[in-house]
């Protein structure tokens, strides 16, 4: 049965134009072709790129956030009250107004005192500014060698300059050095990404990301064992081009430094603007969509890649809506929030005041790429 469902999940009609099969990208001649056995290596380097991970954001991220004065906020602290600490682990973090009544009841505290516990106890959980700043620092750096790693990769390719050269020859294309570790390291990246999800800073478009990795490491597995890789690289080099200018605003966000944090966040929303919903929609996706079709019939493979474009062209629309937001405020000179990181919650209702920093100040930055990733983000 297993062979079976292997054999019907490897049928080349499902990957390859019509009249190709398997034995067409078979290594001959000096000539290397991609394969899906290559991707198992990204599994141990993703949880390569773990440890060196958590090696970065010690020895480097947090030196550097020390030197450019990342401060916390000293919070105050929900006092312990088993009652209310059991209610909130297991029932939840925002309870309702007949909720309120009843653990007023049997906590012996007032309403209000029990709906300012929760906020408390809300912000205790919120992640602090120093693993925001290594979270970004981290990114940031990853972003950034591999935008420079792909443009080296594809800057000299005639492709690069004329888009119908992406097909010439498809999908009898042989791969180089230089593009299979491009390939495998941005998807092990990714899958690194997906690991460490659940315990990196959450923010409100924790779904979203989800299906932005989901996809992105689809359709850099897909791309590489259906022998996409020339519109790969070109897609993974779009995305690497705006994402690690997010993230450096976003450190210079968590370091207090605004005017510099304001002035890299314009050049990220223009910059993620044209790559994202001018030459991807309009150039990338003209070329996979169009271009294709004068060389053969489309199959499965060709609807599948692209259905996936398709997805992440629309998390980049909403993404976008969330930029636009905040350039909005720019334009009426509210302060920038982060669209989609939870606000902490003050207690100036309480007439209290917070210590050490006092209310709100301005937010973080989204992410991405990840966004808006980011990383965000992406990609083929």
């Amino acid at each position: 049965m297993l062979q079976t469902l292997y054999d019907y999940f490897w049928w080349e009609r499902l990957w390859l134009p019509v009249n190709l099969t398997w034995a067409d990208l078979e290594d001959r001649d000096g000539r290397v072709y991609a394969k899906a056995s290559d991707l198992y290596i990204t599994l141990p380097l993703a949880l390569l790129f773990l440890i060196v991970r958590y090696y970065f954001e010690l020895y480097v991220a947090t030196p550097l956030a020390a030197l450019l004065n990342v401060k916390e906020k000293t919070r105050l602290r929900a006092p312990a009250n088993p009652t209310l600490e059991h209610f909130y682990l297991t029932s939840g973090k925002q309870p309702k107004q007949a909720e309120v009544e009843l653990l007023s009841r049997q906590s012996g505290l007032s309403g209000r005192q029990v709906e300012r516990w929760f906020r408390r106890r809300r912000n205790q959980d919120r992640p602090s500014l120093l693993k925001k700043f290594r979270e970004a620092s981290w990114r940031f750096t990853f972003y950034l060698v591999a935008f420079i790693a792909g443009m080296a990769v594809i800057v000299d390719k005639p492709w690069f300059y004329d888009m119908k050269k992406v097909w010439e020859g498809y999908p009898i294309q042989s791969t180089i050095p230089s593009q299979y570790w491009y390939y495998m390291i941005e998807l092990s990246f990714y899958w690194s990404l997906l690991f460490s999800i659940a315990s990196d800073v959450k923010r409100k478009d924790f779904k979203e990301q989800i299906i932005h990795h989901v996809a992105t490491i689809i359709l850099i597995s897909f791309s590489w064992f259906a022998n996409y890789i020339r519109a790969g690289t070109l897609i993974m080099a779009l995305h690497d081009s705006s994402d690690y200018l997010l993230e450096s605003a976003k450190m210079f966000n968590y370091a207090g430094w605004k005017n510099t944090c304001n002035n890299i966040f314009i050049v990220f929303a223009i910059v993620f603007i044209i790559t994202r919903l001018v030459i991807l929609p309009f150039w990338i996706l003209h070329c996979t969509v169009v271009y294709p079709l004068e060389l053969y019939p489309a199959f499965f493979g060709y609807y599948f890649f692209n259905s996936m474009m398709g997805v992440l062209q629309l998390l980049h629309i909403f993404w976008a809506y969330l930029i636009l937001r905040m350039a909005h405020k720019f334009i009426t000179g509210k302060l920038v929030e982060d669209e989609r990181s939870d606000r902490e919650e003050t207690e100036s209702s309480e007439g209290e005041e917070a210590v050490a920093g006092g209310g709100a100040k301005s937010r973080p930055l989204a992410n991405g790429h990840p966004v808006l990733s980011n990383n965000h983000r992406k990609n083929d």
